[in-house]
């Protein structure tokens, strides 16, 4: 599961704020401790879920029997908050190994220093990333040349459609490119009165996953120019998506009306999310929602398949938004070399990510984890897996601030999907302008 999306990262932006004093070491390739002496380690990590928390220890298990000189005390729970008051405070209670959900901070987590920088380690132990990793995974743990982070666990987004509701409107397989999207959309729509009996999809921006950067997947963009400037104003692809996203809205009932039927879905995480309850026929979603609209019983056949594609851009069809969980090593540490040892294992070693991703129910991180015959997953799963190797599939580009620039377009999303910006253009030429502004002020 993952809860990391654009709309609930806002604290986690406030508090990466501070990272750039968060430094107080740097890993260089003379990490003094011994990897091969007893030793304990601490290992700081967000999930909670009962079933996430035993697949962390599971995996943690099956490190010490591989490591017997290393004994990993194991917190759970964190989120970027808690993780930048330990990387500033320092000490021996702090984190040795840190995770994180926010892969759209890696750049503010590299170019602060709040991640060791892991180039020693992979050089020493002579780890091949580019045999070993997709390229989309590589790039979203990097940033400018710096690594700090590694992937650990992938997630791949597609589109769920409810079958049963395919077959009563005569809809034969899913939609492919965008237009088809919205014509399907509004065959399984069922207006009742002034709300839905039934809505085929839910376009809004304060919709579960339809975020400005999710939908950007379906389009080739480019978000920074080759200066480092926003892009947003000057690539097309921008303008088009949010065109064809606020006519959706506008199709399908209009803004008010579809922030009305909003309000009475449950909650994301829980048994009454919306595509479980059939009040919408088609969800945008990560892999995650399968196993969870299978744990709440959903009355209906469940579908998956990848997201639609811009109308002319058809060839590319099966490719995704990707992002995931990032891990890397507390620049205060002072058992760096052990740390890297878990480090490499949870990420890199492919029993170990085979199973991590088979308890987690997430898209494993390594080439050779994803071609595994040992991934119990339901045949559907596989859907994901292909989206998460498409050579088309992309992530959101890093900055020096962060998410910061994704939050300012997501903001801009808000204001002209309910008419409060008249003029896209000059709406994407200061939105542009404000980005530039905040990526100036943070370097």
């Amino acid at each position: 599961m993952r809860t990391s999306r654009l709309t609930t990262t806002a604290v986690a932006v406030a508090a990466i704020s501070v990272l750039a004093t968060a430094c107080t070491g740097q890993s260089e390739a003379g990490a003094s401790d011994d990897p091969n002496a007893k030793t304990t380690i601490n290992f700081w990590h967000g999930w909670s879920a009962p079933a996430e928390v035993k697949a962390v220890e599971d995996n943690i298990d099956r490190f010490e029997k591989a490591h017997p000189n290393i004994t990993v005390k194991v917190s759970g729970n964190i989120n970027d908050d808690k993780l930048n008051q330990a990387l500033r405070a320092g000490g021996s209670d702090g984190p040795d190994v840190v995770s994180s959900f926010t892969t759209a901070n890696v750049g503010k987590f590299c170019s602060s220093g709040a991640f060791a920088d892991l180039k020693p380690f992979i050089e020493k132990s002579k780890l091949d990333l580019e045999k070993t990793f997709p390229k989309v995974l590589l790039d979203y743990t990097q940033f400018e040349g710096k690594r700090c982070a590694l992937p650990l666990l992938t997630d791949a987004y597609g589109l769920y459609y409810n079958k049963d509701a395919f077959e009563k409107a005569g809809i034969k397989a899913p939609p492919k490119t965008m237009s088809e999207l919205a014509s399907v959309a509004k065959k399984l729509t069922v207006e009742k009165g002034d709300s839905y009996e039934q809505l085929g999809f839910m376009p809004t921006f304060h919709g579960y996953e339809t975020v400005a950067s999710h939908y950007m997947s379906s389009w080739d963009h480019t978000y920074f120019d080759e200066n480092g400037k926003s892009n947003i104003a000057k690539d097309p692809a921008f303008a088009e998506m949010f065109t064809y996203q606020k006519k959706l809205v506008e199709d399908l009932g209009g803004y008010e009306k579809l922030e009305k039927y909003r309000g009475t879905f449950g909650d994301e995480w829980g048994a009454k999310h919306p595509f479980h309850t059939g009040q919408v026929a088609m969800q945008l979603d990560g892999e995650w929602r399968l196993g969870m609209a299978e744990s709440a019983k959903a009355g209906f056949e469940i579908g998956v398949a990848p997201m639609p594609v811009a109308d002319d851009e058809a060839d590319s069809y099966g490719k995704g938004f990707l992002s995931g969980t990032i891990v890397g090593i507390a620049p205060a540490s002072k058992k760096q070399n052990a740390a890297w040892e878990l480090v490499k294992y949870m990420t890199s070693d492919t029993e170990a990510v085979v199973e991590f991703a088979n308890g987690i129910r997430n898209v494993p991180s390594t080439l050779d984890a994803l071609k595994s015959p040992d991934l119990k997953f339901d045949p559907r799963f596989k859907t994901f897996l292909d989206i998460a190797q498409h050579p088309k599939s992309s992530t959101s580009d890093g900055a020096v601030n962060g998410s910061t620039y994704q939050l300012t377009l997501q903001d801009f999303g808000y204001q002209y999907e309910k008419g409060a910006v008249k003029d896209l253009k000059a709406g994407l030429e200061k939105t542009a302008q404000q980005i530039d502004t905040d990526i100036a002020k943070a370097k």
